[in-house]
């Protein structure tokens, strides 16, 4: 395995002093009164260990989220687990279920922690192309790949890269296959509360059946615009959060203290902001799609997350790498190539940009990119 993608990118804009639009972090601040709740518990004696699991208050708050949002009632004792970040929940949830010779359904372009945590497990990736422009799941494909040796499928929505979201017919889809031939899903919904146009966010919790086999993952850095936090969580039914915590406890045991806290006391008070957060990045979404219009790259508005992609076929036969880090060099703007996301690495010619930015940032984005 070599170093991920928006390490190198991060660097690399970095050592050449580009705009940033490459790793998702936004360049603004969490709400201030989370930022004042965290304080106080940091400050009045809330810095030793909390339990395995996570802090009470604040598996208490997801599960009132989950019941509140999606319709699905979850014990916080038994299934609800906090984690140092949504990579660690994914990366339990997968040594959880895989054992060596295992195999795992994963859609490419996919998020590039899934397939080293399958292979450090002894598993076998099994990749299945989304092709632009709409990026979708074709379900005869998925079907075709299933064999005895299927234990799980990772799934991501909203999506990471393509912004792409799922319908309730593709969670029928999978739920079918999922019951017909006996394997586990991980559902990477760390975007959960980002999502645009009135679409409504098809979690795997509103799917009893289905999720009586799955592990759902989320994130507060994406929600609070506090990704250096590292704060994730796992909800499962309790068998399979029994084993998840069996590798939980050796990978990070627990995560910071003062945070959780925090978090418990700002989701409880104010579900306002996860209830807003899809309205706030739209309009920085639909911001940064307008000042590119009438430039040399094809714009699709995301449908979610806050990555938009941006085909160039018509500036470069270049491939995605090469450009992305040419434009980091000479443009000062940095990207992710979206064929890092393809076992074959499939280049589409797309660049990932992040729109978490301030609208002045998005602005001096679009300038440049109009510029080249």
């Amino acid at each position: 395995m070599g170093t991920t993608i928006f390490t190198v990118m991060s660097a690399l804009a970095a050592e050449e002093g580009a705009l940033n639009l490459s790793q998702g972090f936004p360049d603004f601040d969490g709400p201030p009164a989370l930022l004042e709740l965290v304080q106080h518990y940091l400050t009045h004696g809330y810095n030793q260990y909390p339990p395995m699991a996570g802090v009470l208050a604040l598996r208490e708050a997801i599960a009132a989220k989950v019941l509140d949002l999606y319709g699905c009632t979850v014990n916080p004792e038994t299934e609800v687990t906090v984690t140092s970040g949504a990579t660690e929940a994914l990366f339990c949830a997968i040594h959880a279920l895989v054992r060596s010779g295992d195999e795992v359904i994963l859609l490419d372009p996919a998020y590039d922690s899934y397939e080293p945590a399958v292979r450090l497990a002894g598993g076998v990736a099994k990749h299945i192309p989304l092709r632009p422009p709409d990026y979708r799941v074709d379900w005869d494909q998925v079907r075709a790949a299933l064999t005895p040796r299927t234990r799980l499928a990772i799934i991501n929505s909203p999506h990471n890269p393509t912004g792409t979201v799922w319908e309730a017919e593709d969670v029928r889809s999978l739920e079918a296959l999922a019951l017909r031939f006996g394997f586990y899903v991980l559902s990477d919904e760390v975007y959960e509360h980002i999502i645009f146009d009135g679409r409504p966010h098809q979690s795997l919790c509103r799917y009893p059946d289905l999720w009586r086999r799955s592990f759902v993952v989320s994130s507060f850095g994406k929600t609070y615009h506090v990704t250096g936090w590292k704060i994730g969580y796992c909800v499962a039914p309790a068998r399979l959060t029994e084993e998840f915590r069996k590798i939980h406890q050796f990978v990070t045991f627990t995560s910071n203290t003062p945070v959780q806290h925090g978090l418990a006391d700002f989701l409880a008070a104010h579900p306002e902001h996860h209830l807003q957060l899809g309205a706030f990045y739209q309009r920085k979404r639909d911001l940064f799609c307008s000042l590119l219009a009438g430039g040399r790259f094809s714009v699709k508005p995301s449908a979610g997350t806050y990555f938009q992609l941006l085909g160039y076929g018509d500036l470069t036969d270049e491939g995605d790498s090469e450009l992305a880090i040419r434009l980091t060099k000479e443009a000062k703007i940095a990207s992710i190539p979206t064929s890092i996301f393809y076992a074959d690495r499939a280049d589409h010619k797309m660049l990932r940009f992040c729109f978490c930015k301030d609208d002045d940032t998005l602005r001096r984005g679009a300038e440049i990119l109009l510029g080249l």
